[in-house]
């Protein structure tokens, strides 16, 4: 069976080193066995991959890809809380999507897809998890997504 790292590998994936916290938050709390990763943004070298909102000049494959971009930013946070360890996640409990867009944007569960299915595939078979998706106004830095997350650890 291979290991989280290894399906990373096999998708070209590198994950980038864990972002600093722009705010008064941290970036990772545990609490018993459960892992918190704080809302991650479609950051890519250090900046958003797309600007706006989806439905007002960004494509639904564009926040898609964004979303994607969210769940690795989760995965790099991760991989620095357990020591570059994901073999460590038991179970991906929950994804909790923003999607900043206009008010009669609601194409928004196949936006999220693009975290799902990323955490389904790189944690498979315990990649499957409760999820919501909800439409914002705004997202910081006007990032059109932002993905937060919740892991069972050993």
């Amino acid at each position: 069976m291979s290991t989280p790292e290894q399906r990373l590998t096999q998708l070209g994936i590198t994950l980038p080193p864990a972002a600093a916290p722009v705010a008064n938050y941290v970036p990772v709390v545990q609490t018993g066995s459960l892992l918190f990763v704080s809302g991650q943004l479609p950051l890519v070298d250090g900046k958003l991959l797309i600007e706006g909102k989806l439905g007002a000049g960004v494509s639904n494959q564009a926040g898609e890809a964004c979303a994607r971009a969210c769940f690795i930013n989760i995965l790099a946070q991760l991989q620095n809380a357990l020591e570059g360890d994901l073999s460590r996640v038991k179970q991906v409990v929950r994804l909790g999507g923003f999607v900043a867009c206009a008010p009669d944007f609601t194409e928004l569960a196949p936006v999220m897809n693009g975290a799902s299915d990323l955490a389904a595939t790189v944690f498979a078979p315990h990649g499957n998890h409760a999820r919501s998706t909800v439409g914002v106004t705004s997202l910081p830095l006007n990032a059109p997504v932002e993905v937060e997350a919740i892991f069972e650890v050993v």
